[in-house]
């Protein structure tokens, strides 16, 4: 399950030509909330259609459980270097974590799915110290609700990142949330999930150790 959000643009690697010309002619008369539903269901449609015979066969062969959706590309792609900042108002940009494999969460306070799945990431931050697990509230975010979902869920390990404009978000092609993006050591995408997972399990696990050996 995923939780419609803006998104204006499509990364490359989900850039299926057919589809896309059947999307915009369903949603030329579209507008609004009813857009970003499409948009939602666009990016979901197309986890089945993604081609692990064209991906990384080391990372497709751990598609498996948790990680079945997983999204691998064949090619490790560059990502924007956008700016975003932390609960101290300092800025930050993923090149902070440079030389380390990340697992990038764009979440929201108002997203269910996004609550549901952050224990498992705040567990797997706790439990595997050499990938840092980078959670984005991305979006209309007010400071009190963080605070008390954290507070309130006993997340401990989880760093408070803002995306208040949704800028990385947008950059990053996050279409619905919960999306969860890998990056390489070299800070390039290796891998997404669109939608909800369990990232502390063994299945997630095995996918960034893999990453973490390169």
């Amino acid at each position: 399950m995923i939780a419609s959000t803006p998104a204006v643009k499509r990364p490359p690697h989900m850039a299926f030509e057919a589809l896309v010309s059947e999307g915009a002619e369903v949603m030329a008369g579209l507008s609004g909330l009813r857009i970003m539903m499409a948009l939602a269901g666009f990016y979901t449609a197309l986890v089945p259609l993604s081609n692990p015979a064209l991906a990384d066969p080391a990372l497709s062969a751990l598609r498996v459980g948790e990680m079945r959706k997983l999204i691998v590309h064949e090619v490790a792609e560059t990502v924007p270097e956008i700016a975003f900042a932390d609960g101290g108002g300092a800025v930050k940009s993923f090149a902070d974590w440079q030389g380390r494999v990340r697992v990038v969460n764009f979440w929201a306070t108002w997203c269910a799915p996004c609550r549901a799945e952050m224990p498992g990431l705040d567990r797997l931050a706790r439990e595997m110290p050499e990938v840092s697990v980078l959670t984005i509230a991305t979006g209309r975010n007010l400071r009190p609700a963080l605070d008390k979902f954290y507070a309130e869920t006993g997340i401990t390990d989880l760093p408070l990142l803002l995306d208040p404009k949704s800028a990385v978000a947008r950059g990053m092609g996050v279409a619905g949330l919960p999306v969860t993006v890998v990056l390489d050591k070299e800070g390039r995408e290796a891998a997404r999930m669109i939608g909800e997972a369990d990232w502390a399990s063994e299945e997630a696990r095995a996918v960034l150790r893999e990453l973490a050996l390169r």
